[in-house]
Parts: structure tokens; sequence; C-alpha cells
């Protein structure tokens, strides 16, 4: 990863969202696609997209010529950078009289992860090796092994026989952590890592750039001091050459658009080298004694990498202190591992299965680490090169494993005989990159306080250590996560109405009293996001603005003095607190100006808050309230108020509420129709409706003589059907034959539930909506009983409902049930057709109909038409 996979992981919170507030008013109204790297040098390639035939006949187009010469490529890629790697792992310098050894063994490492993503993972061009995502946290391990054993007067014996045993240790424990994650698809938690692991990245760039320094200088440095060395004329000497070719790799890998120029410029600079060496006349050893290449060591041969360890040295009690780290690596590395494998799949143009690919990188991981290896996953540089090369063999990988056997197996030391500043540039090379990343590039893809956090952990990194850094990273993360959750709420006011079909009477007064654009007395302001004790004054404070409210001094003193200054979190998505400061206190300051509040859309938890802590009505109270309201008695009817919110499940009831009453108040007599938010016992308000009349109702004074003459023929093209309780009228995902009009009874659209337990400090409760439970609950056939589902809307008498689905020829997207007795006229696409023949000026009234239909439910944004 590291140098190879880019992005960010911003966790999506989805925060409390209350639909309605609304009032009736007496008074006037108030989230990569991969950037180039320095492990991606060849982005700059065009990307090749094959059916799988015609990769097949690629395939037989390539010889054996063609994988060696892939796999020579990426080896030249690679091996640089595992010898740079060796130095950050092991830079204490108690590890430096074993570097060649060192060296060759994490080259050995990268074999065993070659060899099991070619054996394991689902793509014949996966190339994976040792890589840096790991590579702090092992460097800190080595470090801290050295330092304590050392200390401790301990031998360089047995600094190397432990660590040599715990990081291989740490290694197959992280591998087997991540097949643990992959099998049991586990791997979403990785993705609560805020931008901590950016900061992080950042850093892996920095210590990068100083390891590749410090080879090429041939000094240990592990403090930020240690950059004084760059004062010695000299050590500057050694380091420019080092530091000026990482920038021509990093210009090259982000700017070359041929697969061969970065290969060719990593094999460029040491030839460049000798040829200076040549020409100047000086021989490798007075350059080596300049500085330029390492000393002369004792060959190393195979055998002799199974002589490091002696497990009689081995200090089994440091176990313990590499425990921390080793849980900062797992995170690290398995988030790594994914961004790497989303890098891949984006390039192809495929789904890969993340899960799936992590069991293969968790595989490379456990064999590495018993085989006395260290951490590794995916190249995606490397992986996506050999994927465009359109040669999708495993014989490159074999090829690959063969090269990596031979560096092993030679007696040549690299080490002293390439030029220290080529190896340092390769590392040098991802810390520009990787810097450049996430430290520069990265600020126009997050937020401000996103980048605050990855520079702020990017530092304290720096100071306190990796594994305080990190932690320090989260707990501001976390800070910053609880600021913002109180501020997410937000209040707009949305125009909607109710589904309700009224008189022309009833239509004019709602037009001229409760919705006229200067004093409409009924409001519907919509809440989002979580609402807290930290953000309830705001709210309350905006509420009160949008409705043309103002406090006196008492009643500000009151509110002070009745708030609580402690908060419950027990609950997700409203507290205690918040419901008390902010929705009592409205709904008391209402009363006194003669409004009352209605609430719809709140979630379960949410409405058991409010009635809890009795900002809402009990709900058999809140029956009667509403029966009372909305009486069938004629006659002069005050509008009563009350210090409490009354809630309906849908937003329509609570319009369609507000709208009767206000009706009420201004006629003084009861509008007609049936309640779809009250019991209403079985009888004349059930018998069916004329279907003409409730047609020329819902076109309202749009229709002349000549029409509604025709309106009395439109039952010869249709269908009444009933339906009994709990009846589905039709599914989501079956085919939309016809569209209906509600004749009488009622149709109600379901909306899945998950579970509605709710735990408080007396136990279990049942989050069911108490506002709904006199409506209708509903179970799809198969769907699993532990989720049921609530009603998220209503089609009542005079509705149209399923002419979208049914105009637009495409499946249901939703369902709906029968609520009660009801009778739907059903017009089918037979039916239609006939009266397009037969009575052509009906079939346009009807089109109109279904025209009107549709602006209604445009204005009030719905998708249940």
């Amino acid at each position: 990863m590291g140098a190879d996979a880019y992005g960010s992981i911003n966790p999506t919170n989805k925060p409390f969202s209350a639909d309605v507030v609304i009032g009736i008013k007496n008074g006037r109204s108030a989230q990569r696609a991969p950037s180039q790297s320095p492990a991606d040098p060849l982005l700059g390639a065009k990307k090749v997209h094959a059916s799988s035939s015609s990769s097949k006949e690629e395939e037989r187009r390539y010889t054996f010529f063609h994988y060696l010469i892939y796999a020579i490529i990426n080896v030249i890629i690679a091996v640089p950078g595992l010898y740079g790697y060796s130095s950050v792992i092991f830079n204490n310098p108690a590890f430096q009289p074993h570097m060649a050894a060192l060296s060759k063994l994490v080259i050995f490492s990268s074999f065993v992860h070659q060899f099991a993503f070619a054996m394991f993972s689902s793509l014949d061009f996966a190339i994976g090796t040792v890589q840096d995502a790991g590579l702090i946290f092992l460097s800190s391990m080595a470090n801290s092994i050295a330092n304590d054993i050392l200390e401790n007067g301990g031998t360089v014996d047995e600094v190397l026989s432990t660590t040599l045993v715990i990081l291989p240790l740490g290694t197959a424990s992280l591998g087997f952590v991540l097949i643990l994650l992959g099998k049991f698809r586990l791997l979403d938690i990785v993705s609560y890592l805020p931008m901590v692991i950016g900061g992080y990245l950042a850093f892996i760039g920095y210590f990068c750039l100083e390891a590749g320094v410090a080879l090429s200088i041939s000094k240990s440095m592990t403090e930020i001091t240690d950059w004084g060395y760059l004062f010695d004329p000299h050590l500057l000497l050694l380091a420019t050459p080092g530091l000026v070719s990482a920038l021509i790799l990093t210009y090259i890998s982000r700017k070359a658009t041929n697969d061969a120029v970065l290969p060719i410029a990593m094999v460029m600079i040491p030839a460049s080298f000798y040829a200076v060496l040549y020409l100047s006349g000086i021989s490798l050893s007075e350059a080596r004694e300049m500085g330029w290449v390492g000393e002369v060591s004792a060959s190393v041969q195979f055998n002799d990498l199974l002589h490091l360890v002696d497990f009689s040295l081995v200090r089994w009690s440091l176990v313990t202190k590499c425990i921390g780290t080793w849980v900062g690596m797992v995170f690290v590395v398995s988030f790594a591992s994914c961004l790497d494998i989303a890098a891949v799949s984006m390039d192809m143009g495929e789904a890969l299965d993340t899960n799936k690919e992590m069991v293969t990188v968790g595989t490379s991981n456990l064999l590495s680490g018993l085989l006395f290896g260290f951490t590794g996953s995916y190249i995606f540089s490397q992986t996506i090169f050999t994927y465009r090369t359109g040669c999708h063999s495993r014989w490159i990988a074999v090829f690959i494993m063969i090269s990596y056997l031979a560096v092993v197996a030679s007696t040549v030391n690299v080490l002293q005989i390439a030029p220290l500043f080529f190896l340092g540039a390769t590392l040098i090379f991802i810390g520009y990159d990787l810097l450049w990343e996430w430290l520069i590039e990265i600020r126009s893809k997050i937020f401000l306080m996103e980048y605050v956090i990855l520079l702020v952990t990017f530092v304290a990194i720096q100071i306190i250590g990796m594994d305080f850094g990190i932690l320090f990273g989260v707990v501001i993360a976390l800070v910053d996560h609880v600021a913002s959750t109180t501020r997410v709420s937000s209040l707009s006011r949305v125009i909607k109405r109710s589904r309700a079909v009224w008189s022309l009477e009833d239509w004019n007064v709602l037009q001229l009293h409760g919705y006229h654009g200067d004093h409409a007395k009924i409001a519907t302001l919509e809440i989002k996001g979580s609402v807290f004790f930290g953000s309830a004054q705001k709210l309350l404070t905006e509420i009160m603005d949008d409705l043309g409210i103002s406090m006196t001094q008492g009643e500000m003193k009151e509110i002070a003095l009745s708030t609580p200054h402690s908060a419950s979190s027990a609950m997700h998505n409203v507290d205690a607190s918040a419901a008390s400061s902010c929705f009592l206190q409205l709904a008391k300051l209402c009363e006194k100006r003669g409004i009352f509040l209605c609430a719809a859309g709140v979630l379960p938890r949410v409405e058991w808050m409010l009635r809890s802590h009795r900002v809402a009505f009990k709900f058999d109270e809140e029956v009667e309230i509403k029966k009372s309201m909305l009486s069938n008695d004629d006659g002069h009817w005050k509008q009563p108020v009350f210090g409490k919110l009354i809630l309906f499940m849908t937003l329509y009831e609570a319009l369609e509420f507000c709208e009767r009453s206000l009706i009420r108040r201004v006629t003084n007599h009861v509008p007609h129709g049936r309640l779809s938010f009250l019991r209403i016992p079985t009888g004349d308000s059930q018998s069916p409706n004329s279907l003409e009349s409730l047609v020329k109702t819902i076109l309202g004074k749009d229709a002349n003589l000549e029409e509604e003459s025709l309106i009395d023929e439109i039952t010869g093209y249709c269908e009444q059907v009933k339906y009994m309780a709990g009846e589905p009228i039709f599914r989501t995902n079956t085919h939309s034959d016809a569209f209906y009009i509600v004749v009488s009874g009622m149709v109600a659209v379901p909306k899945r539930l998950g579970s509605t337990k709710i735990i408080s400090g007396a136990g279990v409760k049942d989050g069911r909506n108490l506002s709904s439970s006199n409506l209708m609950e509903f179970t799809a056939e198969g769907e699993d009983t532990q989720h049921t589902s609530t009603v998220e809307s209503f089609h009542k008498v005079g509705n149209i409902f399923g002419f979208c689905d049914f105009l637009l020829e495409r499946y249901r997207t939703f369902d709906a049930v029968a609520k009660g007795g009801t009778v739907l006229a059903k017009f089918t696409s037979a039916d239609m057709e006939r009266m397009k023949i037969e009575n052509r000026p009906l079939y346009v009234v009807v089109q109109n109909m279904l025209l009107k239909a549709s602006l209604m439910d445009l204005a009030n944004c719905t998708c249940h038409a």
C-alpha cells in the first residue's frame, strides 16, 4: 500500500431526520481514483480493456520471452526498493553488521509473498512483495527490542535472534487476523479509521525520505536533529545525487506515458554512476573510500540465513512490549490493503471481492511470518503494469520468484557494488510522492478539519512517537466528530400540502388562510441532523425566528432554569436534554401564543424519547385529543392549544389534520371525508363513493360541463376491486399493469424498519412507533419477521396511485397494501387502450387527471404516484 494506494475513507453518519414540525398560527406569520505515485509509476499507460475471448486470443500471442521481459522489469523496479526497505526496518546500529543477510531475508520474504499471490489470488497478474505500510511498525518494534536488550546488558546476537522471531511472529499473527477479517467479511471495521491514517501515510513518506538520505550518507538518522549531518559538505555531496535522482524518478512516474521509461531510468542512474567512475579513472575501491558504495563484507550464502536465529537467545518477554504496536499495524496494513485492492479494481474497471482478496493477503503474510519474513501485500503499481501489458499469465510471477531466489542465492553483496545514493533514491522516491500526495494534493479532496487531523497526527508521531501519535490523532478525530455531530442539525421551511381531496369551498379556505404567501397559518419546517444538548438551544432559536416568535426576559429565564445540565448517551439521534430544552420549551412557548405543534416522521427511538419525557402526549391521550379536535359537531369552535407535541406517523396525516382544523375554525363546519389517523369504526364512511363524483372532485374547476358528462361514462372503462385488510395490491419489482383510484377505504405504502428495540437505563423497551399502532403493520412474504414495516404514506379516498410506474412501463417501485375494506377503481393497459379507441375525449380527460395528480405529487416531492 502506502505509495500504492491513495484516497480517504470518510464514514457517513446517518443522523436523525425528523420530517416536520407543523404549526397552525393564530397570529402573524413569522466522498478514489488513484493518483500516480512512486509505487504506481506506470499509470500513464493506456488502459487496456478486452473481453474474455479476446484476452485469450491475446494470451496466445505471448511467449516465454515476453513473460521473462515483464518479469525482469518488475524485478528491476522492486529489488532496489527492497534493499531500501531493509535499511528502514533494521535502521538500528546493532543490525548494521548483518545488513547483507537481513536484506536477503527481506527479498526472500518477497519471494514467499509472490508465491502466495501466484497460488491464491484471483488475478493472474498479481504482484506482491514486502511493502511500505508496515515498515514503520516493524522498524519501531525492531528498535524497541534492540534498545531494551542492549540497555539491559544483552548482546547483538540476542537482539538479532529476538527481532527475527518477534517480527515474523507479528507478521504471521497479522496474516491470521486478515484471513479472519476476509472470511467473516468484517473489513468494514477498518473504514472507521479517520484521516489519522493519512497522517501516518505522510509520516511513512517522511520516514522513507529520511531513511533514503541516511542510506546515501551511510549514517543512522532517527531524530529530526540528525538532518544536521547535511551541514557537512561531504555528506551533503553524497546525499545530493540521491535527492536529485528521486526527483527525476518522481517526475517520470507522474508524467511518462510509456511503461518502459521508468525501468530504463532506474537502470540508467547506476549505469551513469559507473560511466562517471570509468571516465574519471576512479576505481570502485576509491569510490568506496569516498562513501559512494557500501563497505566490503563477507559474502552471505543462502544457508547462512538459516543460522541467523538462535532460539536459546530469544527474549520472549519482549513480545508483550510489542503488542500495542502490532495492533496498530493490523489496522493500518488492513486499511492499506483495502485501498490497494480497490485501486486495482478501479483501474481494471472490474469489481473485485475485497474480502476474498484480503484472505489472499492474509495467507501471504501468514506464510511469510512462518518462514521468518515480514509484512507485505499487493503492489498496486506493478500489478497494474502487468495487467496493462495484456500478458495475464502466472508465468510472470514464476520468473519473478526465480529472480528473487537468484538474488538471495547469489554471493554478491549488492550493497558493496551498487551506488548507495541509488538505493537511497528508491526510498526518497517513495517519500517524495507520499509527502506530496498526503500533505499537498489531499487538501483539495478533504474537509478542513480532516486536513487538520491529518497534520496533527503527522506532527504528533514526530514528537511523541508512532503509537501515541496515532492514538493522539484518533482522540482529536473523535473530539471533532462529537463537536461536528452537535452542529449538524439544520432547519428549513418546506412547501408541503396534504394528499386530501377537498371541496372547492374548503380548497379556497386553505388557499386564502392556510397557505397564503403573506400570512400562512400552516407552516412546515424540516429538521435534519442529530439534535443534542449542544445544538438544542440553537435549533430552538432558529424555529422561533422562522415562526416569528419572540421571548420575553421572563420566558428566557424560565427556559434557562428548566434546562437540565446532563446529557444521556443512550439515544443515538436525540438526547434527553435536547428533548426538554428544545421541543418541550417550544411547545410551551407556542401554547401561550395560540399555536399548536405537530411532529411527523420521527424515528421510533426518538418518539420513545419524546413521550418518555412528556414532550408528547401518551398514545391514548393523543388519540382522544385528535378525536375531540375533529368531532362531528358543527357550530362555533375554538381551536385548543397544548403545551406538548402531537405526533403523527406521516407528514401527510399531520398536514391533513392541520388543514381540517383550520377549515373548521374558519367555516365552523367539519370537512367531510375519512381521517387516516383516527380509529373510525366501520359504517357509512366505509361505503363506496361514486367514482364519477370522485373524478369530478379531483379535476375540480378544471372540468367543464361537457367533460363532466364524459366522466359519467368512466365506470365502463375500469374494474372496481375490493381488497380485505392487509391484502397486498401490488409488490415492489412486479409488473406495472394498472393504476388505481381509491373509491373507499385506504391504501398504505409500507416502509421497512430495522429492529425497533430500545435499550434504556431501565432495560429493553419496545421502540415501535406508538403513533402508528392504530395503523396497519405489514410484513411482506419472505421477509424477516424480526424486521417489520411501518407506514410511510397513505392513499385515501380520491387519491390516484401507481400511475407513474404504469405510464413509464417500469416495474413497481413501492409496495401497496389495503387497510381495512378498500375498494379501488383499477385501470389496466387494456382499459386505457379501449378508452382511447372508443371514447377519445374521455381518454383526454383521464390524461388531464393524471397530469394534475403528477403535478400534485411533484409539488410534494413524493415518489409513490
